[in-house]
């Protein structure tokens, strides 16, 4: 079914548009992802959403489409902790990778997945190949203590054609949004998700609660999940989509952070993980905040249970 009457409701502009409900949203994301629209539509349907945003029962569709196709991967014999990684390092280093592996030193299973939206970034899984650890080239399940990082064609091609269109119309679209919170596990997961704008919390935290998510949420460093590190942010946590607030951000920023630096190339990013790791430089204390809250939210989740 073409999407030309989704299309009239969403895309009326910021003040005309309406929004669809959580079925219609599954069906349009879902023919989306299945190719079964053309460019020309593709195009209107990520400029229109750009232009009205997401509402959290448009993200609860979108959401369920993807989840119907997901290439998943395979459970584990506890709940994987799942990482988004797609926006990489612009200012500062990025420090997804030391986020998974001090995880993986907590003995929980790590997976990250992302893929290149943004020609001249460093992304985390350059650096993480930089450390040693090799792409899935299939999806595979992690191991307890292990991280394991996946690109997103192997999860899904159509969602990784979809993001792929930033590079086209330069700018971000509902698929951005989308990778932020799915769980491409094929059993229970806790998801660590960031916004970047503070308008985006409240339809984030709606989302979280309408999918019973096991989940983390906070402002995180130039879009990814990980703490800035020279901040103390608000942490929200989701235990079967109930919402608790497990830290309050705390004013003021760090004017320095001990051995981080001032490079953002893989090299350097790799060295200072590697000295976090070893003990020589300290854990910033934003992250070392976030391990824990992680690792508490993880120990909440029922083994066996699909979020």
């Amino acid at each position: 079914m073409p999407i030309s009457h989704y299309l009239k409701e969403i895309g009326r502009g910021a003040r005309g548009a309406k929004a669809l409900d959580r079925h219609q949203a599954q069906d349009l994301f879902g023919q989306v992802l299945d190719g079964q629209v053309s460019d020309l539509e593709v195009g209107a349907f990520c400029i229109a959403m750009r232009i009205k945003g997401e509402t959290a029962e448009e993200m609860c569709g979108f959401l369920d489409a993807v989840h119907a196709r997901l290439h998943t991967v395979p459970a584990g014999p506890q709940p994987v902790v799942v990482l988004p990684s797609y926006n990489g390092a612009r200012r500062l280093p990025v420090l997804t990778p030391l986020l998974a592996l001090l995880l993986a030193r907590e003995g929980l299973p790590v997976l990250l997945h992302g893929m290149r939206t943004e020609a001249r970034r460093v992304l985390a899984s350059d650096v993480l190949e930089a450390l040693g650890m090799a792409a899935q080239t299939t999806p595979g399940a992690v191991a307890p203590g292990q991280v394991g990082h996946i690109a997103t064609d192997l999860l899904h091609p159509g969602l990784a054609r979809l993001l792929a269109t930033r590079a086209v119309i330069g700018l971000r679209n509902p698929g951005h949004s989308v990778v932020k919170l799915m769980n491409p596990c094929a059993g229970p997961a806790l998801i660590v998700s960031s916004y970047t704008h503070p308008e985006y919390l409240d339809t984030l935290r709606a989302t979280c609660q309408g999918l019973g998510l096991y989940a983390l949420l906070s402002r995180g460093l130039e879009g990814e999940v990980v703490a800035d590190p020279r901040r103390l942010p608000r942490y929200d946590g989701f235990v079967a989509g109930v919402h608790q607030v497990l830290d309050e951000q705390q004013p003021g920023t760090a004017s320095a952070i001990d051995g981080l630096p001032t490079a953002i190339d893989v090299a350097s990013t790799a060295d200072y993980t590697r000295q976090v790791l070893a003990g020589s430089l300290p854990v910033p204390e934003a992250i070392a905040r976030q391990v824990a809250h992680i690792c508490q939210l993880a120990r909440q989740i029922p083994p066996g249970e699909q979020p």
